[in-house]
């Protein structure tokens, strides 16, 4: 890693990895009764991020999520914007990052995590980009070789799936499928 810059480090990620509550929401828990009654918990989802996701796994980018919660709205977003990985009720997540490692071939160094919550710091550590989100605690923050502009839940995945895909060369590309002028985009 040493001086590599994130602009570098995100033109080798092949598989971006992420939290669910805080990095996918913004961290809230709505609990709302089903047609007997029961309580269920559900959770709000950035349609943004779930397209850019989506891109992702059209241009080779592998995703998943290790979250400490099991949630069925989980599942169901998940599986909407493709992921590959899907690990639930995990609030040890080393092991699964190990598991999804070596399910996957990937190495270490090609694999991004976006998290922002103390339980994420581990895993970040073991990644070769590791983001935190512009609502993640500040210990994360400090643990983190990226910080987004944008909070979890409001955008955050997005702009990461944004710093991938320019990083490696698919933006341009994408704003011509969309018929967007690239000559217009600065950034």
């Amino acid at each position: 890693m040493g001086n590599m810059s994130v602009i570098e480090l995100a033109a080798q990620i092949r598989l971006l990895l992420m939290d669910v509550d805080g990095v996918l929401t913004d961290a809230k828990l709505y609990n709302v009764p089903d047609v007997n009654g029961n309580m269920v918990e559900t959770k709000g989802f950035d349609a943004q991020d779930g397209i850019a996701l989506q891109w992702l796994s059209w241009m080779g980018i592998q995703t998943g999520v290790i979250s400490g919660r099991i949630s069925p709205a989980t599942e169901t977003r998940a599986k909407q914007v493709k992921m590959t990985y899907i690990y639930q009720g995990h609030i040890e997540k080393i092991p699964i990052l190990q598991e999804i490692l070596t399910r996957s071939g990937i190495p270490a160094a090609q694999v991004a995590y976006i998290g922002d919550d103390l339980i994420d710091v581990v895993v970040m550590k073991r990644v070769g980009l590791s983001v935190a989100t512009a609502n993640a605690r500040p210990e994360v923050k400090r643990s983190a070789m990226h910080v987004t502009q944008t909070a979890g839940g409001c955008g955050a995945v997005r702009e990461v799936a944004e710093l991938l895909l320019k990083a490696q060369g698919h933006w341009p590309g994408l704003l011509r499928k969309y018929e967007i002028d690239v000559a217009d985009e600065s950034s």
